[in-house]
């Protein structure tokens, strides 16, 4: 798994892979027909990919794999992957729909800021795919057209537009999944601590940003691996092994996105985001950001 390469972006992926059409991204949210970023049967390399994937097909043939598990399509297919895992896909003839990818900051800015309460299906390790009934795929065939025509404007307000037009998007799979009784997710133990973390994480940040008189505390690894009565380091090693980061590195990027919507949303003073998100020192909080970041709080709200 050493020369597994991990993309933020899919114009990274398919750039570095030529794994067909390029698409020019600006911003942390795309929408691409199939047909048109892959026109012709490729097969991709396994990679991970640090953003959400939601793909429409319409029709045509394609495998994909996720960590140890391969699913096939077929006319008026629907699926989406998480962050994290180890994937490929093999088009066997060419594909047409859409396919969107989105990050979790993204989502926390433009979706809600509690979107993982709201659409907890995100958090999921493995989603087997949905296969839609015609009205089903023709409800979301008609937002994914619609969606694609905003985001090919350059209007001031697009991106407010077109996550208005995803976040329906988002309620109407939520819902298909729900009336889905053939709808089951499938763990092994390594994906359950996965995905149990995932939650805990998320709830630990809800906690310490609601609660105002608390006792503020950047949360450890080995929190999060009491809460599930693990060994830190095996817990650590499954995380590592599973998704291609360590517990350490899903806790700072947890820590980035907060901090990223709340100076993007808000107008709080440093020195409060930095406390409310386990900080004692509005220093360390800066010097942690710029760290990862490449710029200080106070540039990152400005060049927003």
């Amino acid at each position: 798994m050493g020369g597994v390469q991990s993309y933020n972006k899919i114009s990274d992926l398919l750039k570095s892979e030529d794994l067909g059409g390029q698409v020019h991204q600006d911003s942390d949210f795309t929408v691409n027909r199939l047909e048109d970023i892959h026109p012709r049967p490729t097969k991709s390399p396994t990679f991970r990919a640090n953003y959400y994937s939601f793909v429409l097909l319409q029709k045509g043939s394609t495998d994909y794999s996720i960590d140890n598990r391969t699913f096939s399509t077929k006319e008026r297919t629907l699926y989406f992957t998480n962050p994290g895992h180890l994937k490929s896909f093999h088009i066997r003839e060419v594909s047409y729909g859409f396919i969107f990818t989105v990050s979790e900051n993204f989502l926390k800015e433009y979706i809600h800021k509690d979107v993982f309460d709201e659409f907890s299906f995100l958090l999921t390790e493995i989603v087997p795919p949905c296969y839609l009934d015609e009205h089903r795929f023709k409800e979301l065939h008609a937002l994914a057209e619609q969606i694609i025509i905003e985001e090919q404007k350059d209007t001031i307000l697009k991106h407010k537009i077109v996550s208005s037009f995803f976040l329906i998007f988002l309620l109407k799979v939520k819902e298909y999944l729900l009336k889905d009784r053939g709808f089951k997710t499938e763990y092994s133990r390594d994906s359950e601590i996965v995905n149990r973390f995932k939650k805990d994480l998320e709830k630990y940040f809800r906690i310490l940003l609601n609660d105002f008189k608390g006792q503020k505390e950047i949360p450890k690894v080995q929190y999060f691996s009491a809460q599930q009565q693990l060994n830190p380091s095996y817990f650590s090693t499954v995380v590592k092994a599973k998704t291609g980061r360590t517990a350490n590195t899903w806790i700072h990027e947890k820590i980035l996105s907060e901090a990223k919507a709340m100076l993007s949303h808000s107008k709080n003073p440093i020195k409060e985001i930095a406390y409310s998100l386990g900080f004692q020192e509005a220093t360390h909080f800066s010097k942690f950001f710029k760290k990862y970041v490449g710029k200080s709080p106070v540039k990152y709200r400005k060049g927003f």
